[in-house]
């Protein structure tokens, strides 16, 4: 290559490195903005956006937090030593807030903050452990209360978009959204409670949004949110409220009240462990309440001086039971005044009988 070429070839190549170097500098000092840039019109919100944002604006008011002090641990609320936090929400103009049982569980003493930061101490008119509701009642609050709007929750489908607002971590005043992912769901809370008939729903649901409402896209309250199934105790995914024709049906008798009617037979069940063990697919009775509809209808307990097992409820009106949870739950369906038909085994013979269904505070 001829010395002419040489030297052009250098001096592109000495060029080229003195851009790269000078590059940062050079693009700093011509593109910069050193003023407020303009702003980009960003054009109408989305339908969906408009409907949440309605929504929160609507009910957020009616969602208060509720605090309970010295109950016992609980993975489902938010606590810091011996106080507990969750949500409720406004019922009337009374200053009935209705939340989770198990959010209040074991507290002396109770408050809740408003929406606008108002601190109102409350004391506790009811609670239905085997429905995890409970009613609050404040002591004179300033500010005026708005009652949320509630819908039905017979008429929910799979798939129907909600809304959930609550309290969760602490942090006041949160939304998220989702579907309605199924109904009908149960979850046990204990060996003898299970709540029955619930919604499931994947709107992010975690501790401190128990107690908070679950709303439909016309901003009703059709649930109030109990629990999320999970192993870490975050939201994955799986959470659950119990339908607002529960709540509507339950908390009025804890207003007049203070508790609710327990359905049942008037039996004592065995152990289900013992069931299990001698491979019994259903409820032993133990023992029958003396004057109960069990023993008008001639259940029959274990002859305690043999060991004999008498009677075994399998079914209530024809959908197997086996746990007293499960028969709780039937009953509950069946309603007290009423009668079931309980498929009974005695000896390996199945048999029809039925019996009454009573509120077993009064046997």
């Amino acid at each position: 290559m001829a010395p002419r070429a040489y030297r052009f070839l250098i001096v592109w190549l000495v060029l080229l490195l003195t851009v790269w170097v000078l590059q940062p500098y050079l693009t700093g000092l011509w593109w910069a903005v050193s003023q407020p840039r303009s702003v980009t019109p960003r054009g109408s919100l989305a339908e969906a956006e408009k409907t949440a944002i309605a929504i929160f604006r609507q009910a957020s008011p009616s969602v208060v937090h509720v605090y309970a002090r010295g109950g016992p641990p609980n993975p489902f609320v938010r606590s810091a030593g011996q106080l507990q936090t969750g949500s409720g929400v406004v019922w009337d103009a009374a200053g009935d807030i209705v939340t989770n049982n198990h959010v209040i569980a074991g507290g002396r003493e109770f408050g809740v903050r408003l929406t606008d930061g108002e601190f109102v101490a409350a004391r506790l008119i009811g609670a239905s452990p085997q429905h995890d509701l409970a009613v609050l009642r404040l002591v004179r609050p300033r500010a005026a209360l708005r009652p949320l709007a509630i819908g039905r929750s017979s008429d929910l489908q799979v798939g129907q978009s909600v809304f959930a607002i609550g309290n969760p971590y602490g942090l006041d005043q949160s939304l998220t959204d989702g579907i309605v992912s199924a109904l009908h769901r149960r979850l046990a809370v204990s060996p003898r409670v299970e709540i029955s008939d619930l919604i499931q729903t994947d709107a992010p649901i975690n501790p401190g949004n128990s107690g908070g409402p679950l709303l439909d896209s016309a901003g009703r309250m059709i649930g109030v949110n109990t629990a999320i199934l999970s192993e870490s105790g975050a939201s994955a995914g799986i959470g659950f409220a119990i339908p607002i024709d529960t709540v509507n049906r339950v908390v009025p008798s804890l207003i007049s009240t203070g508790t609710v009617p327990t359905p049942g037979i008037g039996i004592v069940s065995a152990d289900p462990a013992v069931a299990a063990q001698i491979g019994v697919a259903g409820i032993i009775i133990m023992r029958v309440v003396p004057g109960s509809p069990a023993e008008q209808a001639g259940l029959r307990g274990v002859d305690l001086a043999s060991g004999t097992v008498g009677d075994i409820i399998v079914a209530v009106n024809g959908q197997p039971v086996g746990s007293m949870a499960q028969l709780g739950t039937a009953l509950d369906a069946v309603g007290i005044g009423h009668t079931a038909t309980l498929t009974v085994e005695r000896d390996g013979v199945r048999r029809q009988v039925t019996v009454g269904v009573v509120d077993v505070a009064g046997l």
